[in-house]
């Protein structure tokens, strides 16, 4: 029996790299494909949860390593540092991606698709109606839940004008309101009442790397930010033990007010190239970022470009 090839987004998944994994297995599927199989690389998030909920289907295989020579397509990510262990011993066959391209590199061609979009799932969407595919509700639904969670519904200034048309239509063809749905979406992901500290900043944390240089970002969505302040000091317990763990040499955990759009950040380690970035100073391990909500355009970019 042929072995299956992996389609995964990156560790810590989010709602874009389940739904996107799930989505471009169905569209591998009707352009006959069979032997691909979608799987995640950490827990699954309550937001994702209730998509998955919604439509009453299981959550990808767990995995946390691939072996050498596996075959593999990477969604939402390309960067190493954020895949699975062992992937620079896997056969990556392609990369379906709306994020900076960066520590990538193979030994073979590859089929390779990146566009400045605000999720994955509108670049799979568009594959859909290139190659004359017809969308039926379950990956309708995957795919305008991918939208809605990447761009905060439409409210991320990562968001375009592709991801708004192609959500509308996904709409019509799931027949739900974008607006009530994406909301309650929106609003299961901010229970955060029953992770520990530990879970909390791994719940979507991505690390970044300039050189020898690597600092990490997580980022929590809620309602209230001081209801997550609450618990600040074993939160700070949590990110001092992760730097030193995985030797990073800063960590910034943003915790995002989907309802007003700003974030506030809990920054440790190197506070100082935080400051230079943002021109914001540093107090009680806390800096205020008023209409921040995206890591991906208004803060990784930033830092990197300071470093």
């Amino acid at each position: 029996m042929e072995e299956m090839t992996l389609i995964f987004g990156h560790k810590n998944p989010d709602t874009d790299s389940i739904c996107s994994s799930l989505v471009h297995e169905i569209l591998d599927k009707k352009n006959g494909w069979k032997n691909t199989k979608a799987v995640r690389l950490g827990n699954v998030n309550k937001e994702t949860q209730f998509v998955l909920d919604y439509l009453g289907i299981e959550a990808p295989e767990l995995i946390e390593d691939v072996k050498e020579g596996q075959t593999v397509l990477l969604v939402d990510h390309n960067e190493f540092a954020q895949s699975a262990n062992g992937i620079e011993k896997a056969k990556i066959l392609g990369v379906t991606d709306h994020h900076r391209i960066a520590n990538f590199e193979t030994s073979e061609p590859l089929y390779y698709t990146a566009k400045p979009y605000g999720c994955t799932a509108t670049i799979l969407f568009e594959d859909f109606k290139r190659l004359g595919h017809e969308i039926e509700k379950k990956e309708a639904v995957l795919m305008l839940s991918a939208i809605i969670s990447d761009t905060l519904l439409f409210k991320s200034p990562t968001c375009t004008k592709y991801d708004i048309a192609a959500c509308e239509e996904l709409a019509k063809i799931a027949n739900i309101d974008i607006n009530t749905y994406g909301l309650d979406m929106l609003k299961a992901g901010t229970d955060l009442s029953d992770f520990t500290p530990e879970e909390l900043i791994n719940i979507d944390s991505k690390e970044f790397a300039n050189g020898d240089y690597k600092f990490q970002v997580a980022q929590v969505n809620t309602a209230c930010i001081e209801d997550v302040l609450q618990n600040k000091e074993a939160i700070e317990t949590a990110m001092n033990n992760f730097m030193k763990e995985n030797g990073s040499n800063m960590f910034v955990l943003l915790i995002t007010d989907i309802i007003n759009s700003n974030s506030q950040a809990i920054v440790l380690g190197d506070t100082l190239t935080f400051e230079k970035a943002f021109s914001k100073t540093v107090q009680n391990n806390m800096a205020f970022l008023e209409g921040v909500v995206s890591r991906k355009k208004q803060v990784a970019p930033i830092i990197l470009n300071v470093l």
